[in-house]
């Protein structure tokens, strides 16, 4: 388990949705699912899934909005209805690992953080991107956005 300080640039094609936080463990993978249908509409892309989640920035928030996706390569010209192109470029905090483990993930990325000195960005997206592992469990990457 390795912990990273990175900069890194996001180029997506993704579709929006809202819910509730306790919710998304179980909705934005099946609204992946349905998204992915349609992923031969959009050019360019990876075959890198990817997912923004809206950070909880208070105890009594009970929705948020999170975006999934797939990343893009290079210019595109037609952006799918219903989809959106979306850039970000951000310091970020990272970890990769078995989904499996991610709720120890994220608890452990945000331990090692804090203990880097590292203050969270709670306006910016919290990104995930998926990556399946020939005869083994998807492994999922963690990108918490930070101050610098």
């Amino acid at each position: 388990m390795e912990f990273k300080k990175v900069k890194r640039e996001f180029n997506l094609v993704g579709m929006k949705n809202r819910g509730l936080f306790a919710n998304f463990g179980k909705e934005v993978p099946v609204f992946a699912h349905e998204f992915l249908k349609r992923a031969d509409e959009i050019k360019n892309h990876t075959e890198t899934e990817i997912a923004l989640y809206e950070p909880k920035r208070t105890a009594d928030q009970k929705e948020g909005n999170y975006y999934v996706g797939l990343i893009v390569d290079g210019a595109l010209n037609e952006i799918p209805s219903g989809m959106e192109l979306i850039e970000i470029t951000h310091d970020y905090m990272t970890i990769r690992g078995k989904i499996s483990e991610i709720t120890d993930l994220h608890s452990k990325l945000s331990i090692w953080g804090e203990q880097q000195g590292y203050k969270r960005n709670m306006e910016s997206y919290i990104i995930e991107t998926y990556h399946p592992i020939e005869n083994s469990e998807e492994e999922v990457e963690i990108y918490l956005p930070i101050y610098t």
